[in-house]
């Protein structure tokens, strides 16, 4: 046998910031392992899968998009909170051999935040793609009383809350939110796209603004959030703590406390 590896597929996938992360968890535990970005389309699905089934040091993957729904078919199994949010990101071999499923986005939401969401009465989530529906697994667990999806499409958007359970309500972005945590689980104000331009107005200084977007480090959203005296959580936080989940899928260890060091996040910033 070989190095045992875990990687991360997607196309495009080489942008990727998974390999950087696994790796340095893999050299400072002292782990023999590896991880890369391989390139894999949606027709390549079956001929990865059939290959990957036959090696022995293949220890899973991470997906990104646009496979996070196509590759389902080609699992064993996929567990609660993946079937709920529709989207499979962390494929591992289990104890028999068969190739598991599970989404840990929600609980890159749930290590961001630094505790659970239930600390909160009520959240406002904008957006309703991936990101949101991973976001809401988390408010859905935690039981958070009220949850305002933000959203130009409302008939869409209360088919979600229905889809986990959460009672709450539809708001446009030109309404001012009163709510104790939002979370941006949209690409508004990510590099390219358009900014978000939300009125904070009405949250209470105890309320916590997170943004799932990770380029910029620093959104406008955070920047203004911060000025106003509100805790805030960068995206950067999310994608560290999915990670966190996913590697001990991989490699059979934990990697640790996945913040109790600031020289993961710098060089993700580099």
């Amino acid at each position: 046998m070989g190095i045992p590896y875990a990687e991360v597929i997607g196309d495009p996938v080489a942008h990727s910031k998974s390999p950087a992360i696994h790796k340095f968890w893999l050299e400072r535990l002292g782990l023999q392992g590896d991880y890369h970005a391989t390139r894999v389309t949606e027709a390549d699905l079956a001929r990865y899968f059939a290959a990957r089934r036959q090696d022995a040091d293949w220890r899973g993957c991470n997906v990104t998009m646009p496979l996070k729904r196509a590759v389902q078919p080609f699992l064993d199994d996929i567990d609660e909170a993946a079937a709920r949010i529709g989207a499979v990101n962390t494929i591992w071999r289990d104890r028999t051999g068969g190739l598991s499923g599970t989404n840990t986005d929600w609980r890159g939401v749930h290590f961001a935040l630094g505790y659970p969401a239930q600390h909160h009465a009520s959240a406002a989530v904008i957006g309703t793609g991936g990101g949101a529906r991973a976001a809401l697994e988390e408010l859905r667990r935690a039981q958070v009383r009220r949850v305002i999806l933000v959203s130009r499409s409302p008939e869409k958007a209360n088919a979600l809350l229905g889809d986990f359970s959460l009672d709450g309500g539809v708001q446009s972005l030109d309404q001012a939110l009163v709510v104790d945590l939002i979370i941006n689980a949209s690409p508004l104000g990510m590099a390219g796209h358009p900014p978000l331009e939300l009125d904070l107005s009405g949250l209470p200084s105890t309320a916590t603004v997170m943004d799932m977007v990770y380029n910029p480090r620093e959104t406008a959203l955070l920047r203004r959030a911060r000025a106003l005296g509100l805790r805030t959580v960068d995206g950067l936080s999310m994608l560290i703590g999915q990670a966190a989940s996913a590697f001990s899928c991989f490699f059979g260890q934990s990697s640790g406390d996945p913040f109790d060091t600031p020289a993961l996040r710098e060089r993700l910033a580099g």
